[in-house]
């Protein structure tokens, strides 16, 4: 598996606009595996966001390579 540290800031950003692909597909059409994507990508940009305001200019955060193909994948 491999791993990036990449800036807080971009990705919190990238999985806003990912959250905000998934939630324009309609309710009826929402899987399990939806939600489960959904789920993911809100715990990446929980993190993300906390680092991005982080107080000691450690602004990173380290992704699997899964995670960001998650995130990409939607925005």
């Amino acid at each position: 598996m491999s791993y990036a540290a990449l800036d807080a800031v971009r990705i919190a950003r990238a999985c806003k606009t990912a959250l905000h692909v998934l939630e324009t597909v309609e309710e009826k059409d929402r899987s399990e595996a939806h939600q489960r994507k959904t789920i993911m990508i809100q715990r990446i940009e929980a993190l993300a966001r906390a680092a991005a305001e982080s107080k000691n200019n450690d602004q990173v955060i380290t992704l699997t390579s899964e995670e960001f193909w998650l995130i990409s994948q939607n925005w």
